[in-house]
């Protein structure tokens, strides 16, 4: 039997992703503090494990009969505050645009406190993202994908 972890791809509430992510020792410099680089990398888990409770898998669109993908063209971000060895942190993602051949997001990473909830904002970014095909070349979001994903694209918001 095959183990059922609910939180391993987060969870959508609402219209906004939250992902759980532990720091490591993987994941800092030498002095303890998450590497710069490391953001990204639990920002796109984010978007991925976000996509993924919606339905849309990313081994799924370009395996398909017309394969497509999303590449990231541009980000711009925030960093804030650090964060250090052990912290518990959340990821929070909120699609903002889902049309044409372009994915928007913003997120937000967030260091929790002993209860679990957000304490202080570290990290944020807008995501820009645009769908090609196996070539590269600019294609239009399958509509399968974008009915998927209309009940939970949010216009922009303050606070995410």
């Amino acid at each position: 039997m095959t183990p059922v972890w609910p939180d391993l791809a987060g969870r959508i509430e609402g219209q906004l992703h939250k992902l759980p992510i532990r720091v490591y020792y993987e994941d800092t410099d030498f002095s303890g503090i998450v590497y710069h680089a490391n953001y990204l990398k639990f920002a796109e888990r984010g978007r991925s494990d976000f996509l993924r409770l919606a339905g849309v898998h990313h081994a799924g669109l370009f395996d398909g009969g017309d394969p497509i993908a999303f590449a990231v063209h541009r980000m711009e971000m925030d960093f804030l505050k650090p964060a250090r060895i052990d912290d518990r942190l959340e990821v929070h993602t909120r699609y903002v645009r889902a049309s044409g051949a372009r994915i928007e997001a913003e997120q937000r990473i967030w260091r929790l406190d002993a209860a679990g909830a957000p304490e202080d904002e570290l990290w944020r970014a807008r995501v820009f993202a645009a769908v090609l095909d196996k070539a590269g070349r600019p294609r239009r979001l399958p509509s399968a994908v974008r009915d998927a994903l209309a009940p939970l694209v949010a216009p922009e918001a303050d606070g995410a």
